[in-house]
């Protein structure tokens, strides 16, 4: 089944991650224990990886969808010669440690995904290999697979469970994407119990059913079923691969095949015992044995060379292909093309009043001319969300491999592929769906905010003036709940022209953007492009002046509220009363802006009242504890948008007359 030194080097593997997780005093033992082997076997014999340079383009990639089960990935890393210290792994899941308790993006040179919620790796890697698709087709030419490689992942039985992997696995199965080998831990084991409470399903039909290559390997450890399997894997080109490997959790321990190896330490007794099964010293721990060390890290001298040869491929592909070259060197180093924004439209007030979502298709149509790794699309909605790019040829359909990617009803899928396909590099991804819908796909957001995967999702249809589709479809909440992600940036423009700098800003931005787009139409906003484009890159700036040097009172507002607010301002100045309108676009990039800038827009001392068609949850950090909030404490209702508005409190006469029982109130505070 395997020689002396693969059983070493699989225990080297297997008794690292058990002396993390014992020194923890926390983590999971058992998947180490029982997937060691395929792991071992797909990281020595087959994954193309440099570990002296851990973002060589051209690596395979590898995920390990299984999160919880990272400490066998950090053994992998520190072994085969990465970054990553022997220190570092005995300080698992400690206060500033690069080996956190599921992999973070960025924490350890090698992770390629932040996994642990389970599924989202599953999907990440579908998106990786949507990238090397789409980057092999745009770039690679005869005799020159500058893009080929593949995309490999450990899977769980949990993977497997969640909703999100069956949307991802129907997607590459559609899109035949080939260069997926996906290994299955299927060790029959949950936290609760056997699979079999809750997971019976034939995996085998089911993924056969999404048009994947199957195959099963009877035996965890026979190393040479496992190869022939990956090998088997490698030789089927239009399908993804899914090989279900029968594993033991906790192989060799008194806990193997029970849910007490899951996710706990094997105890000071129990990993004595298993270190006796496996013929492993009880001393020290964190054990290395020479010779097992010396083999894992040919894995250097292997990974330099293979990346020496793809670099003196490239070499000759540029003297071949030479404004190919060019364009392939910008994407992989993540730089922009000179000009890329210089022709995105300005929009005038007298071409009439327009929707942003459909500012933001002819913004996009344009930036899609100069950014042609631009790569995206929605769920099923890309008609309404205006992410259509026209005269281009679809993802992986009819053998076309263009940037109009068709998501189907699969939002929760379609974020984490797009973190995916951010991951990989060298393409710029986007996806649109209803505001409201954000809540499917909200793990994804969430991943990928932590650690700042470069996307931007386009969410229209922001608000109750939406109209008849009704509540079900009216977003209320969902304003608040994205701003409250760390590292997220949400933008929500005023107009046509608030759009377009949005997207500049969203192409330009590290990490997430969410643009936040009407339905409706609303009028362009008579201010210079500058203007405009320095306040969205502010967050929020004033629109409108009072007509005097100490307004009355500010009045804040985001997105078609804005036009509300300048209504008001219009009737409150026929009172004698002068309001500032500020728009303010970006919480997130307002709070990113020097004290002096703040201060100068929103005054401490003059009264604030803010405008949303959504939760005022969070607004008094801006309008103070005096101030007013015209938000929503309901759900919407069933009406034409402008009629719905009118009801729940969002016009200029309504806003206007808050503002001066404002006012008065604040007088009389004074007052007394």
């Amino acid at each position: 089944m395997m020689n002396q030194l693969e059983r070493l080097c699989i225990n080297t593997l297997r008794f690292l991650a058990v002396d993390a997780v014992e020194a923890a005093k926390s983590g999971h033992p058992g998947m180490p224990l029982g997937v060691a082997p395929a792991a071992y076997i797909l990281w020595d014999r087959f994954r193309r990886h440099s570990p002296s340079n851990p973002q060589w383009f051209n690596r395979d990639r590898f995920v390990l969808s299984a999160g919880h089960g990272c400490a066998l990935l950090y053994a992998l890393l520190h072994l085969t010669g990465y970054d990553l210290s022997l220190e570092d792994i005995k300080r698992f899941r400690q206060w500033g440690s690069k080996t956190p308790g599921h992999p973070e993006y960025g924490s350890a040179p090698g992770v390629e995904s932040t996994t642990g919620p389970l599924g989202q790796g599953f999907a990440n890697g579908v998106g990786m290999a949507m990238a090397e698709r789409f980057l092999a087709n745009r770039y690679n030419r005869k005799g020159y697979p500058v893009v080929d490689h593949y995309t490999y992942a450990i899977v769980s039985d949990g993977d497997l469970m969640e909703g999100v992997s069956s949307e991802a696995a129907s997607l590459a199965g559609l899109w035949g994407l080939g260069k997926i080998i996906y290994l299955h831990d299927d060790n029959h084991v949950t936290i609760e119990g056997s699979t079999d409470l809750a997971f019976t399903e034939d995996v085998h039909q089911r993924f056969e059913s999404y048009g994947w290559h199957v195959q099963k390997v009877a035996d965890g450890n026979d190393l040479q079923s496992i190869a022939g399997a990956i090998e088997n894997a490698q030789e089927e080109v239009n399908r993804p691969s899914l090989v279900m490997i029968r594993t033991h959790i906790g192989f060799g321990s008194p806990k193997q095949d029970s849910a007490s190896a899951h996710g706990e330490p094997l105890g000071p007794e129990s990993s004595v015992k298993t270190k006796e099964t496996l013929g492993w010293p009880l001393e020290p721990t964190f054990y290395i044995p020479e010779e097992a060390e010396k083999h894992f890290r040919e894995a250097l001298a292997r990974g330099t060379r293979q990346e020496s040869e793809w670099e003196r491929l490239v070499e000759e592909y540029s003297g071949t292909y030479p404004d190919l070259a060019v364009n392939f060197r910008r994407i992989r180093r993540g730089e922009l093309p000179p000009g890329w924004g210089d022709e995105v439209p300005e929009f005038r007030p007298e071409d009439g009043p327009i929707a942003t979502r459909t500012a933001s298709g002819k913004v996009l149509n344009v930036l899609a001319k100069h950014l042609d790794n631009l790569l995206g699309g929605s769920a099923d909605l890309a008609p309404s969300n205006k992410t259509l790019l026209a005269a281009q040829d679809d993802f992986g359909l009819n053998g076309r491999w263009g940037p109009n990617v068709h998501f189907g009803v699969r939002e929760h899928a379609m974020g984490a592929i797009l973190n995916g396909v951010a991951l990989h590099g060298g393409v710029l991804p986007y996806g649109g769906t209803f505001l409201v819908f954000s809540d499917y796909m909200r793990p994804a957001l969430r991943l990928g905010a932590l650690s700042r995967y470069k996307v931007i999702f386009i969410f229209t249809h922001d608000s109750i003036g939406l109209g008849e589709d009704g509540p079900t479809h009216q977003p209320v909440e969902h304003l608040m709940s994205l701003r409250a992600i760390p590292n997220f940036t949400v933008i929500r423009p005023a107009d046509a022209n608030e759009t377009a700098s949005a997207w500049k800003l969203a192409v330009e931005q590290d990490g997430p953007v969410a643009l936040i787009l009407t339905r409706q139409k609303i009028p362009v906003l008579d201010s210079t492009s500058h203007a405009v484009a320095d306040g969205v890159r502010r967050g929020a700036y004033v629109l409108s002046e009072a007509k005097r040097a100490d307004p009355h009172i500010v009045i804040i507002a985001t997105g078609s509220e804005v036009h509300t607010a300048l209504e008001a301002q219009r009737e409150l100045s026929g009172q004698g009363i002068e309001a500032r309108v500020v728009s303010m676009p970006s919480w997130e990039l307002f709070e990113k802006q020097p004290v002096e800038y703040r201060h100068e827009v929103l005054p401490s001392r003059i009264p604030k009242l803010a405008v949303e068609a959504g939760s005022p949850l969070g607004w008094h950090k801006y309008v103070g504890e005096t101030g007013v909030v015209i938000g929503l404490e309901r759900f919407g209702a069933s009406a034409p948008g402008s009629v719905v508005l009118e009801n729940l409190g969002f016009s200029g006469s309504e806003v206007a007359s808050r503002a001066r029982a404002l006012l008065e109130k604040t007088e009389k505070l004074s007052a007394s």
